[in-house]
Parts: C-alpha cells; structure tokens; sequence
C-alpha cells in the first residue's frame, strides 16, 4: 500500500511541478493569457481546468477498451466537450456572476492541448485512479501556473490584487494587455526555469501548444 501512495504522489506532483502545463510543458498558453488579467480570473478558470481534467481522464480510463484507435481523438473531444458543457452549465446555474465573467473562456477549455494531451499520453494507458490523480496533478499546476501569473499582472497593471485596490497608482498598465500577459510569463518561465537549472539539475521548459 505504502508502494502505491509512494507512486501516486510521484503522478500528482509530477503535474505540478516536473511536467507543469504551463511553465515546463508550455501548453495553452494562449488561453492562460487570455484569463489572467486578474487573479481572480485565473483562479476560477484553473478551478474549471482542474475538473474538467479530473472527469475527462476518468472517463477516457473506464472506457478505454472500447475506444476504437482509429477513432480515439474524436472520441476525447466529444469527452471533453461533454465535461465542459457540464461546468458551464452548472456555473451559469449556480454561479452567474462569475460566469458573465468567464462563461466565453468556460468553453474554449474544449481546445485546451493540455486536456487533450493527458486523455492521450495518460488516462488511455492506465487504470482509473492513477489516471484520476494525474489529472489532479496537472490541474493543480494548471491552477497554481494561472493564479501566479494574475498575481504577478494585477498587482503590476492595476495596483490591486482579487479586485481589492492595493497601490493607489497603476505601475505597468501595459500588463493587463496581452502583450503583458506574455511578457509576465515568460519572465515567470524564465525565472523558474532558471531556479530549476541552477540548483535542482532541471532541463527548462519544452515547445508549446493551444
């Protein structure tokens, strides 16, 4: 038992921190910019991110037996597609005025590479529980990755952190820009990467993806 603990925290923190989807596995970058405007933003949707992943990688392990090879990406599509269409759902029920915010940024998680890419490398491969944890883990760096990045743009465009107004001066309004939005994760990158080189033997982050 001890084993199989051991092995699933190595899964879970993998996500989080080895293979982060974000700052080491570089994928969906573009709609990681698009929500972090705010930390707040970026919390809700890492919030949605790490469901859809948790449900998705379950699903795709209980039925991988029955998924045709030839057909196994539309196959995961119409998977996420039905997750996703589940939390917006369930946001716009329980959730409205978060989801006047977030509602349009809720559905593009159905092109989210990252999702995609664990149903495929992950979740076929292996049996329920791990492949539920290792969407866990990757959620949770996905989380973490986009709630560090509204914190470093919100408090540097807006002077102000969760909407609550800290500096009463707006130091670089340029970073709650896209242009911003990029500039601040490739200094997070960089910044890690760096940390990671220099002291933990790390290798940096790979090529990205949508």
């Amino acid at each position: 038992m001890s084993t199989n603990n051991t092995s699933y925290w190595t899964i879970f923190k993998n996500g989080v921190f080895g293979e982060n989807p974000v700052f080491r596995l570089a994928l969906s970058l573009c709609p990681a910019v698009a929500v972090t405007s705010g930390v707040k933003n970026g919390t809700l949707m890492g919030v949605a991110v790490l469901f859809v992943m948790v449900m998705v990688n379950a699903t795709v392990s209980l039925i991988r037996n029955f998924i045709n090879p030839k057909v196994r990406i539309p196959s995961y599509m119409f998977i996420i597609a039905t997750w996703v269409t589940v939390t917006d759902l369930v946001m716009a029920a329980y959730s409205r005025d978060v989801y006047k915010q977030m509602g349009l940024y809720i559905m593009l998680i159905v092109a989210f590479a990252i999702v995609l890419s664990r149903a495929e490398v992950f979740a076929m491969r292996n049996k329920l529980i791990p492949s539920m944890i290792d969407g866990a883990g990757m959620g949770v760096g996905f989380l973490l990755a986009l709630a560090l990045i509204g914190v470093f743009r919100e408090f540097l465009g807006k002077g102000a952190l969760w909407g609550v107004q800290i500096l009463s001066v707006k130091p670089l309004p340029i970073m709650v820009l896209p242009a911003g939005g990029f500039f601040a994760m490739g200094l997070i990158m960089g910044g890690l990467n760096w940390i990671d080189r220099k002291y933990f033997g790390g290798t940096g982050a790979s090529s990205g993806g949508h």
